[in-house]
Order: C-alpha cells, then structure tokens, then sequence
C-alpha cells in the first residue's frame, strides 16, 4: 500500500516472480536479501483508502491475503509487463518491479485465523483494540499491520499506507504493553543485553528504576543513511508519548522488542537502549531489522551488574563510538552517575 497521492493509493499484493524466496530474516547477508526481495513483482492498482468500508473484487481478495496466516495462491494479469529498478526504504523492506493490476485471482484458500476471523468481523472495538487482543492471541505483528493497512480493523476503516501501518502496529502494541507493566515491580539489578546483525549493533541495559525508554542512535560515517555520521536520541516515561518520534519508526520498532522482554519478566524497569549502525549496513532493510536485531539481543543471556558506572563501563568498551560523543544525547544518563537504593 503507497502513500503518495494519498488518499487515492497505489496497492495490491507483492508477488514472487517464479519459485517463492526465503523470506528475509536475521543470519542472512544483506546480498541474500535484496536478492530474496528482488523477486518479487509488486501489483499495484489506484484505490481510495475509503473504499476499505465497500470493497470491490479486487481489494477484497487482497483483503484475504492479508487476513491469511500462510502465503495465498494468487494468480495475477498484468496491463503490461512490470518494470523498474529495485526501491529503498528506511521503513519497508527493498521491492522489485512493479506492474499495473488489470485482474487477480486467489487459487488456494487463505488460513485465517478464527481469531482474525472474529475481530474483522467486529466493528465495535477500535483499532487500537483490535490490535492488542490480536498480538496477545498470538497473531504476529507483521500479519497485525497487513490487515491494518488493509483497512480490516476499527470502527471506522480506511485503507492505511504499509509504512504508517507497521510503524502504527508497533505503537499500539508498546503501549498496551507498557500499560500493563507500569504496576509490576522493578528489576532488583542492572542487566545488560547485547546482539549484532547485519550491521546494527544494540547494547541494551535495564536499570532498577521505574519505567522509561530511551533509544540513542549513533549512525557512524559511511553508513547508508549518514555519510558523515549522526547521533540522536529519543525518549519517554510513563505516560503516553504524544508526539511522533525524531528516530522515525525504528524507535517504536526497538521500544516494542525491549517491552515484549519485560512483559515476559513481569517486571518493569529503567531502558537505555543504544544502537550503533555501522557501515555493513550498505543498504536499507526496513525497520524490521530493528526490531528483530533487538529482539534476538534481549534473547541472549544477560550481564548482570551491581553497579550503573560497571554497566555503563562494560556498554563503552563495545560500542566503537566513544562515549564522550553519545552520552550527551542521553537524557537518561545525563548529570553525574547517581547510585540508587538497589546498589546497597
């Protein structure tokens, strides 16, 4: 689903052009999954995002796609033979060629989810709703976001382009998450969590405090977004964050990895999350790898320490930005190292 124009917009499901790739996933090289994107076909077809309340043919079969749990038989026509060079995006993952949609049929049936089935069907619970009894039945967040983009959740429903809808769907998710941790008590230690993919590096520490988050970014020289290098930061507590993030959608993307790993402790706490993008990362992925690079960080085995200054020590040894020049974006670890009650 494209943006511009909105709110008339290109859509219309990406097809593999051939045998079906691997999907992209962490342990693969950039190479691996540019080639794996590469050979998808994006059909696309102008919609009004208002017409996600009256379907035609057409949006409703993508409609069924998007409430699938497995991949759809599809069988597309084409007005001409796609074309075009592969595409880039800081959000969505790299695609193909793409072709104006003339006709598409579905040859196999879609698995939907009884689940799904049901909160399609509601309209009396909001987006927001919706999507956080889905994410905790167990439906996926990159299924969640394909059927918000769809215009098949909420009250009233409209067509959403696929970059606001994953960066949507992360939101809603942390903040039903993070409402239902603001009561659990705190991590007794400092934990630090540590992963490297693809050329994003994430040390992430968990204090005894109560919750807040806060990602710093460090974007070294040469890399793909920043051929000088950058750093900033951004943050929140416990109330809600009104407004939209300066780090674009990988802080939703980190905040929702790191909250999933404090819901599954039960316990709250204090989160500096610093991710370093170095140039192995030659060319843009989507936001997914911030999320999974994250998650697969808080998946390994912690550092434990009895002190902020041993973690923050331990945290400045393996990021190869040195700590004089990020720190100061950190608003979280801004003053002097304060010792706090659990140290004792």
């Amino acid at each position: 689903m494209g943006r511009h124009g909105y709110p008339l917009v290109r859509a219309g499901p990406m097809i593999p052009a051939g045998t079906p790739q691997e999907k992209p996933s962490l342990g693969m090289d950039i190479g691996e999954i540019i080639a794996a994107r590469s050979a998808l076909v994006r059909s696309e077809t102008k919609i009004t995002v208002k017409e996600a309340n009256a379907p035609g043919r057409l949006l409703e079969a993508c409609q069924q796609i998007a409430m699938s749990s497995a991949p759809v038989g599809t069988e597309v026509l084409f007005l001409k033979p796609p074309q075009g060079r592969m595409q880039f995006d800081g959000v969505l993952s790299p695609s193909g060629p793409s072709g104006e949609l003339k006709g598409l049929e579905i040859t196999t049936n879609p698995l939907i989810p009884r689940k799904v089935d049901r909160i399609v069907e509601d309209r009396g619970a909001g987006a927001a709703a919706a999507v956080a009894e889905l994410y905790s039945s167990g439906i996926g967040t990159d299924h969640i976001s394909r059927m918000l983009s769809l215009g098949l959740l909420g009250k009233r429903r409209k067509l959403v382009p696929t970059r606001w809808s994953i960066t949507a769907s992360d939101d809603m998710i942390g903040k039903a998450l993070k409402n239902s941790l603001l009561d659990r008590p705190q991590v007794n230690d400092y934990y630090l969590f540590s992963g490297v993919d693809l050329g994003n590096h994430f040390e992430i520490l968990l204090l005894p405090r109560p919750f807040s988050f806060e990602l710093i970014e460090i974007w070294m020289p040469r890399s793909v977004w920043a051929e000088d290098g950058f750093i900033g930061g951004d943050r929140e507590g416990a109330l809600a964050k009104k407004e939209y993030s300066i780090l674009a959608g990988g802080y939703y993307a980190a905040r929702l990895a790191v909250l999933e790993h404090l819901a599954e402790m039960q316990r709250q706490a204090a989160v500096l999350a610093v991710r370093e993008i170095s140039e192995a990362y030659w060319a843009p992925l989507g936001v997914w790898v911030v999320r999974e690079v994250a998650r697969a960080a808080l998946q390994a085995a912690p550092q434990r320490f009895g002190s902020l200054s041993e973690a923050l020590a331990k945290i400045g040894r393996r990021i190869k930005t040195p700590a004089s020049q990020w720190r100061s974006s950190s608003k979280l670890m801004a003053g002097p190292v304060q010792r706090s009650l659990a140290e004792f």
